[in-house]
């Protein structure tokens, strides 16, 4: 059978295929969106009527190869991937991600795995490369068989409140002032936060905290860490749940990484760890009324976290945390294009004094450091930010892990120290990339990290952001007006 046959004829689907059914009916959904992930993070796909359901399960819908490319074209009026001769991939439901919208019930929402075109002569089929989501889940399933362990992702989404102008511009300010942690500035967005979480809980997010950061209108708040698939998913709901509540007070949801210079910019720092074993908890929000399959809803909890400290020192991870470290400290440089993946992720680096890392180092509790151990049991990868795909990035930690777990590799020392002053002391550590075009440089030399973005996926990939490090620096901006207008009589 195909890849997208196995897919479809996977043991126990058509149980789930029948509960979406049932969901579909109680809650009365007469539209469903099919949802898929572009290489840049973006939510595409298509809508279909809900009485469609259990055809469009089996059969799927077809839609460009280009869409995972945003359907864009390049600076030479190029599609990026794929061109108009290609043939439509096959977007498959995956009913174990089924949901209701919450502001419009009428609604529901299933993520899908896509497929090569059944009529292809090459690998009719096939799983497409160039779905991200798909990827991960493939690497996680490998990753689990070859060693026994999950990896759980907790996320920390930094994204700004600007306010817009009558004709839906942005004014260039954010909701609120600066204050880190300020109460008063959050409740000034109490609004905002409180249908955030609402639609969240609704949607299967175990939201746990929140805060008011220090630029204007930013705000963190967080969910329950789960195995990376979920966790990956659960980000890409927040961002639309986000969008959504924007539209309805009149505000712009800014995930961009630095919209102002002079302030902290929008990081998204990932904290990981390995763990076997676990149970997953069924309904763990404890809804009365589930509004979706109860798999949105459940959470994976327990088991053996293999990153806890096996010896007296607390501050060090287990043995596969320290190799685990090793091998994303060895591929940091190449990581850093996908944690870091647009151009305006660099002015987050440049901007110094705002806690950004900039260094290839680690340490515990160093937030100095492009890496650090955030508290016994794991750690936190944090030169990411709020623009970054984490399908891509998920998939790129596991093959970095991977590698460290398999060779045994082993970290240099933990460095306590600010790293500034280590430097000034005589240390000699290596910078993190400062630009996008650097960073995909150092991608394109690292065979491991690629080899998380397979086949069609780097292609797209690198076409796509080496397009868009091209486009900027052809582009002349207001700094080149400010500097150079008048510069001679």
């Amino acid at each position: 059978m195909t890849d997208l046959e196995k897919h479809v004829n996977q043991p126990g689907r058509a149980k789930l295929v029948k509960n979406v059914r049932e969901k579909i009916n109680e809650l009365g959904i007469t539209y469903i969106y099919y949802q898929f992930i572009s290489v840049t993070g973006r939510v595409v796909g298509k809508g279909i009527p809900a009485d469609h359901w259990e055809r469009t399960a089996e059969k799927g819908f077809q839609l460009v190869y280009g869409a995972t490319a945003n359907l864009f074209l390049d600076r030479h009026n190029n599609y990026i991937g794929y061109g108009p001769e290609a043939m439509e991939l096959v977007g498959i439901p995956d009913p174990e991600t089924f949901v209701q919208l919450p502001w419009d019930k009428r609604v529901g929402r299933v993520f899908v795995t896509c497929f090569r075109n059944r009529e292809e002569r090459k690998n009719p089929g096939g799983h497409l490369t160039s779905d991200c989501r798909g990827n991960l889940r493939i690497f996680a399933d490998e990753f689990k068989k070859k060693h026994g362990l999950e990896l759980r992702v907790g996320t920390e989404p930094e994204m700004m409140w600007l306010t817009k102008n009558e004709d839906g511009t942005p004014t260039g300010k954010g909701f609120s002032k600066p204050f880190c942690y300020h109460i008063d500035q959050f409740e000034s967005l109490r609004p905002v936060f409180m249908k955030v979480i609402e639609y969240a809980k609704a949607m299967g997010l175990d939201m746990i905290q929140g805060d008011h950061e220090d630029a204007p209108g930013q705000l963190e708040l967080n969910w329950t860490y789960d195995n990376v698939l979920r966790n990956a998913d659960r980000l890409s709901t927040y961002r639309q749940i986000c969008a959504q509540v924007a539209r309805e007070h009149g505000l712009i949801a800014c995930f961009m990484t630095k919209p102002f210079m002079g302030v902290s910019a929008s990081g998204c720092h990932t904290n990981m760890s390995l763990w076997k074993g676990g149970k997953v908890k069924v309904n763990k929000l404890g809804n009365k009324k589930l509004p979706g399959v109860e798999e949105v809803f459940s959470y994976v909890e327990g088991g053996t976290n293999t990153f806890m400290p096996d010896t007296k020192d607390m501050q060090l991870p287990g043995k596969v945390g320290l190799q685990s470290i090793a091998g994303i400290m060895k591929h940091l440089p190449a990581l850093t294009a996908l944690g870091s993946s647009t151009v305006n992720s660099y002015r987050r680096l440049w901007d110094q004094g705002f806690w950004a890392p900039v260094y290839a180092d680690w340490g515990y509790q160093n937030r100095t450091c492009g890496l650090r151990v955030s508290a016994p049991g794991r750690f936190e990868y944090r030169s990411v930010d709020s623009m970054h795909n984490p399908y891509l990035l998920g998939a790129a930690l596991l093959k970095a892990c991977d590698e460290g777990i398999s060779k045994k590799m082993k970290p240099a020392a933990p460095e306590s120290r600010n790293i500034y002053e280590a430097q000034k002391a005589g240390k000699d550590v290596k910078k993190l990339p400062l630009s996008l075009g650097e960073a995909l440089d150092r991608l394109a030399d690292d065979e491991v990290i690629k080899s998380a973005m397979p086949d069609e996926m780097y292609k797209v990939f690198h076409w796509y952001k080496n397009d868009e490090w091209e486009r900027f620096l052809g582009a002349t901006t207001q700094w080149d007006l400010d500097t150079y207008l008048d510069c001679l009589p």
